[in-house]
């Protein structure tokens, strides 16, 4: 009997504030900056990618290429994106490094 397999979108599971920040957390606490571009590709989705070009004024298409695989988008892109979806990003002390405080 062939197995058939369904095509898995991460979209369809950020349905809620709570989830888009619990998944886009977790992406930043792993520390991979190419996947968590990605993340924000996937909540831009999953909040509607129309709506948000719209609010960045970029195009559909460009915000779609942007946070695709491999692609690298300018800061101020990101923070547009982010500030259009209603994240907020902040810095508080993590982890202890040997720094000197300038």
């Amino acid at each position: 009997m062939p197995q058939t397999l369904t095509t898995f979108d991460m979209a369809e599971l950020l349905d809620s504030d709570e989830a888009i920040s619990e998944y886009l957390s977790q992406v930043l606490a792993d520390g991979d900056n190419e996947e968590f571009l990605r993340a924000i590709g996937y909540v831009a989705k999953a909040r509607g990618m129309t709506k948000i070009a719209t609010e960045t004024g970029m195009g559909r298409e460009s915000l779609y290429k942007a946070f695709s695989p491999g692609a690298k988008p300018r800061f101020e892109t990101v923070l547009k994106v982010l500030h259009s979806l209603g994240i907020d990003l902040f810095a508080r002390p993590g982890h202890v490094t040997n720094h000197p405080i300038i």
